[in-house]
């Protein structure tokens, strides 16, 4: 096949929607299929089968705000996305903005078929406008995606099965949706590591994901600090983003031991999460939780927040791997608790290891890469611009 992926949000593997787009992009290349990417990395200037855009301007609030997050959006521009559209079977568009909108139209004008994944929480923008918590505000970015984006589209790509149904409760359809997970690479097992400094003294709590305020990180330091044991416990922050000073003067504010706030590699990250003795996932806002998924997939136990607006609890095996959201010291107790019971923890740690079998990025991968063939191979297309969003497809379902 030959496929253009428009990429409004494309860089630094730094955030899911990057690191989601990279590991299609290295599987459908790995299938023998020529891969193109639209998208606004400056970094990919001149290299083979990028097609790059100028960046978006938003004002200078905005592009701040843009920038904190270390992304840069998209400026569509029609010249280079019919150039990357030459010859295309398929497009697949990575998220609901302006560029992945354009490249939509122009390809269905061409008689193009468009797929589209599902990767970014209306909460994801509002959060950022302090309108995180308001419901109309977040319904209605919600319909404004499903007018602009996947009503157009063939075929949508949800993560879980949770942000599926809440999508389409929103817009009050049924849209034509795979539920098929980003999955986990291969690299990530349980295995016996060596503590070295500053793993080596403490018990260490993980918590994987971008310091933003849907991720609630806050939470999780102010449940520590409510520890019984609180003098024994290190808080490893695995991530970046524009609240670091923020959880940097928290944590120092509640005299916990010095937490460690990095970026991790992949390397890395599979070492850090075999020397950690708890994963707590306090997000109030998720679609899927790969971060989550990484963790468990080595075995680590998870404490993870039950928000209705997340679908990681979803990867709960029992009440005590939950808390409430928006409790201190809920947390605080499920804390204490797993730090009390190390023999039950090592059990669970052996039930989540077999858990996590049906996320196998490569098997995830496949599946994706068939919904996008499915309809890269379709004949009829008399009826551009109107997908049917009646048709079933769940015979690739991977429901988290």
């Amino acid at each position: 096949m030959k496929i253009l992926i428009a990429a409004d949000v494309l860089g630094e593997e730094n955030n899911g929607t990057t690191i989601a787009c990279m590991n299609l992009v290295r599987y459908l290349r790995s299938q023998g299929d020529e891969v193109r990417i639209i998208c606004t990395d400056k970094d990919k200037i001149g290299l083979p089968n990028y097609y790059v855009v100028p960046e978006l301007n938003l004002g200078p609030i905005i592009n701040k705000i843009v920038a904190k997050n270390n992304v840069a959006l998209a400026k569509p521009d029609d010249r280079i996305i019919n150039k990357a559209l030459k010859d295309i079977d398929v497009v697949h568009v990575m998220m609901p903005f302006a560029l992945g909108v354009r490249t939509c139209e122009l390809a269905k004008e061409k008689g193009i078929p468009v797929t589209a994944g599902f990767h970014c929480q209306a909460e994801n923008f509002t959060a950022h406008i302090k309108m995180m918590n308001i419901p109309l505000a977040n319904n209605l970015t919600y319909k404004h995606f499903y007018k602009k984006l996947y009503s157009k589209v063939d075929a949508i790509h949800y993560p879980t099965e949770f942000i599926r149904n809440y999508f389409e409760r929103v817009i009050k359809k049924k849209t034509n949706g795979y539920v098929i997970s980003n999955g986990v690479n291969d690299q990530y097992k349980s295995k016996e590591v060596v503590r070295k400094e500053p793993y080596d003294k403490y018990f260490n709590i993980l918590t994987i994901g971008r310091y933003s305020r849907e991720k609630s990180h806050h939470l999780l330091i102010k449940a520590v600090a409510r520890s019984k044991h609180k003098d024994n416990i290190r808080l490893i922050f695995a991530g970046q983003g524009p609240y670091l000073n923020t959880y940097k003067k928290l944590a120092k504010r509640y005299k916990l031991n010095e937490p460690v706030f990095k970026f991790f590699s992949r390397n890395e990250l599979v070492e850090t999460i075999n020397s950690s003795d708890l994963y707590v996932h306090p997000a109030e806002i998720e679609i899927e939780a790969i971060s989550c998924l990484e963790a468990i997939t080595c075995g680590l136990v998870p404490v993870i927040s039950n928000s209705k607006r997340s679908a990681t609890n979803a990867f709960a095996l029992t009440e005590k791997n939950l808390f409430q959201y928006n409790s201190i010291d809920d947390l605080a107790a499920k804390i204490d608790y797993w730090y009390e019971h190390e023999e039950e923890k090592k059990e669970c740690s052996k039930q989540y290891l077999g858990y996590t079998k049906n996320f196998s990025q490569r098997r995830c991968m496949k599946a994706t890469r068939d919904m996008i063939e499915k309809y890269a191979l379709k004949e009829d297309y008399s009826s551009v611009g109107k997908p049917n969003h009646q048709e079933e497809s769940n015979t690739l379902e991977q429901k988290a």
